[in-house]
């Protein structure tokens, strides 16, 4: 059994203490709390108190953008591997200075999810077999940020390498009916902000950020994604391609949702396949989780992996830091509309 404890008590956290008491061989072992408060796991008033007393094998950071750097550093500083939840610093100067206090022990890895969720895990799988040949750019509108960018670069397989970076703004009115705390029964549109980028990370690659405040939630938008080949291309769920000379094909990525009108199993995520392929396959049959539940507790279950010695690192602190610098870099050039290309940074 590994075990891990968390610090911060918020939505994100409390969804990775739920999530653990599901896996078989994995424990939340408390949760580092500022304020004390009654939690369905044990509650610690510092880091020093939580070690000493619950010896985890692991730490996940779920605080402020701004208190996340020093969590990570007090937890490598005491030997402890550290899952940080995004973005592992809040700007430029606060990931280069996280960078050069923990980068080389190796003990950090970055909470990034996206391409563990189960319809990104499968387009991603049909990438890697090669069904639209080499990929050459990444075109995402669903979330924001480094989320966006991991998406990007994880589809387009490129590295830490610097990139060019064009934006711009718009604004423009927008019904937005649903928010994180739920409906609004608002029917009036309000101005919403589409931020819309280029990135640019030469050889012929490149990708298109296209956000509009609030997406995930908001219903009215879709969620659309693109990744196009030199044999074809993926959009959202279909791929079309060059089977042979002279012989284009379009076909379906299909998952099987259990649950639906006369099928008794219950609702669950099974296989998502391309004809006769099965790209991805949910590992946790039977546990009715989201599409999210089930990339963090992937990410949950391959981070004690990792820290047992059986696997290999989930996602670096590398590249968390650079997605967050090309991130920043997006929101510079649409802050001040000119082209920002970032450095050859350290972790690269």
């Amino acid at each position: 059994m590994t075990s891990f404890a968390i610090v911060g008590a918020g939505w994100r956290a409390e969804m990775f203490w739920r999530l653990a008491a599901s896996l078989d061989d994995l424990d939340c072992v408390g949760a580092v709390v500022r304020t004390p408060r009654t939690l369905p796991v044990p509650s610690y008033a510092s880091l020093a108190e939580c070690v000493e007393q619950a010896r985890p094998d692991f730490i996940v950071t779920a605080v402020s953008w701004g208190a996340s750097p020093g969590m990570i550093v007090e937890a490598v500083e005491r030997g402890l591997p550290v899952l940080a939840e995004t973005p592992p610093a809040p700007d430029a100067d606060g990931l280069r200075a996280l960078w050069a206090a923990v980068g080389e022990s190796g003990l950090v890895q970055v909470a990034e999810q996206y391409l563990l969720v189960p319809s990104h895990a499968a387009r991603a799988a049909a990438v890697r077999l090669g069904l639209i040949g080499t990929p050459t750019q990444v075109q995402v509108s669903s979330t924001h940020m480094y989320h966006a960018v991991s998406l990007i670069r994880g589809l387009l397989g490129v590295g830490r390498e610097p990139v060019t970076v064009r934006a711009s703004r718009t604004t423009a009115p927008l019904v937005d009916p649903l928010t994180r705390d739920g409906w609004t029964d608002d029917p009036d549109p309000r101005p919403a902000t589409t931020t819309i980028a280029t990135l640019d990370f030469g050889e012929g690659r490149s990708g298109v950020y296209d956000f509009t405040a609030n997406q995930w939630h908001n219903q009215l938008r879709f969620r659309r994604l693109l990744v196009r080949g030199t044999h074809g291309e993926l959009r959202d769920d279909e791929v079309v391609r060059l089977a042979a000379p002279r012989t284009v094909i379009r076909s379906p990525l299909v998952r099987r949702q259990t649950g639906y009108d006369l099928d008794l199993d219950g609702f669950d995520t099974d296989t998502i396949t391309l004809g006769g392929e099965v790209l991805y396959r949910n590992p946790y049959p039977g546990r009715r989780w989201s599409d999210e539940e089930i990339a963090i507790a992937t990410l949950l279950d391959a981070t004690a992996a990792w820290v047992r010695g059986t696997a290999p690192a989930p996602y670096p602190l590398a590249d968390g830091a650079h997605d967050h610098l090309i991130a920043l870099a997006i929101e510079e050039a649409a802050d001040t509309d000119r082209t920002v290309t970032t450095a050859a940074e350290d972790w690269a």
